[in-house]
């Protein structure tokens, strides 16, 4: 088995752990003494209050630089057998916006509410998400995490066939579903259980507004008869979402629905690379356990919480290996007929 797990003596879903008490439980868990119990938890609360505009920018400049590289080999490369592969580089620098998106929307991306406030909406827009209406809408999922009525996440059903998990992965439900959600929203269909009824008007306004910015980018697009934001955009979109599915699929599929944010959410150990490339949220159980500590400090967070962590997974190929897994020994339990009684001897 390639991830540890260690979860038979969670509690009930129903009992939401706060990050105050997953803290302490973590602190106890560092080990016997009291002075390092306490030095432990103080630490963890500490971590909190380490917003920074400048951690947060220079990772964002590192991100950007990174998308401008990226689309200047797409630019190079139209004619060439390159352009995919540049496409798909583009593509996943592109989707992979979704960790500045997340960070920003719990306002620990920086210490300024203006730059969380203004990279989620460049983010947003980019990723076809309303910033508001993310904001709430993972707001919920952190309240109700694996909880099967209450959690978002859950309104639509995790894989449970190969056939599945093949459309999951292929990012076509994400943006179906998103579209229609735009649509809604900016229809003024806003009364969803999540999204607080003082915040509806802006959503709807949200929504609106980057409806008709992408319009004004069809439009431009054609009137100038430039093919610039299917190369840069929407292509890379489509091409690098499925990459960002299998990244997201490991933070909570297989992991029990329970309450316990150390054993309902998986933490992923990989390179520097990728805990670059997603702003660390590789280290996911810590965020859940403790959502308020900004992203640049999960990994000193990780080394205080590690022994408390339930599941985990040495790198994404293993997690989604074992995903996979058990979707399809799941979906083999499900077609095998259940054995027939012996018929009695006449």
């Amino acid at each position: 088995m390639s991830s540890r797990r260690t979860a038979d003596t969670a509690p009930p879903a129903g009992t939401m752990q706060s990050g105050a008490e997953a803290a302490f439980d973590a602190a106890q868990a560092v080990g016997p003494d009291a002075a390092m119990v306490q030095r432990a938890r103080e630490r963890l609360r500490t971590l909190s209050a380490l917003r920074s505009n400048a951690a947060g920018l220079r990772h964002l400049v590192l991100h950007a630089s990174l998308l401008f590289a990226s689309a200047s080999l797409v630019l190079v490369a139209p004619d060439s057998v390159w352009l995919l592969p540049a496409m798909l580089l583009h593509g996943t620098l592109l989707v992979f916006l979704f960790c500045p998106l997340h960070e920003a929307s719990h306002r620990s991306a920086f210490r300024s509410r203006r730059l969380n406030v203004a990279v989620a909406w460049l983010a947003g827009a980019l990723l076809l998400m309303p910033p508001s209406w993310f904001r709430h809408f993972h707001m919920a999922h952190h309240r109700f995490t694996q909880d099967p009525l209450r959690d978002p996440e859950l309104a639509q059903p995790k894989p449970r066939s190969l056939s599945g998990w093949l459309w999951h992965v292929s990012g076509l439900p994400l943006w179906t579903g998103l579209l229609r959600t735009l649509l809604a929203l900016a229809a003024g269909r806003a009364d969803l259980s999540y999204l607080p009824e003082r915040e509806r008007r802006r959503t709807v306004y949200e929504a609106r507004l980057l409806l008709a910015g992408y319009a004004a980018v069809a439009i431009a697009g054609a009137a100038a008869q430039s093919w610039l934001p299917l190369l840069l955009w929407v292509g890379p979109a489509l091409l690098g979402q499925p990459l960002l599915r299998l990244f997201l699929l490991a933070e909570h599929a297989g992991c029990p629905q329970v309450a316990d944010m150390f054993a309902n959410t998986r933490t992923t150990l990989t390179n520097r690379a990728m805990r670059a490339l997603c702003w660390n949220m590789n280290f996911h159980a810590e965020h859940h356990a403790y959502p308020s500590i900004p992203f640049h400090a999960l990994p000193e967070a990780h080394a205080l919480l590690h022994p408390r962590l339930q599941v985990t997974a040495p790198g994404y190929l293993a997690a989604n290996r074992e995903i996979l897994a058990e979707i399809t020994e799941a979906a083999h339990r499900q077609e095998r007929p259940e054995p027939r009684p012996p018929r009695a001897a006449p």
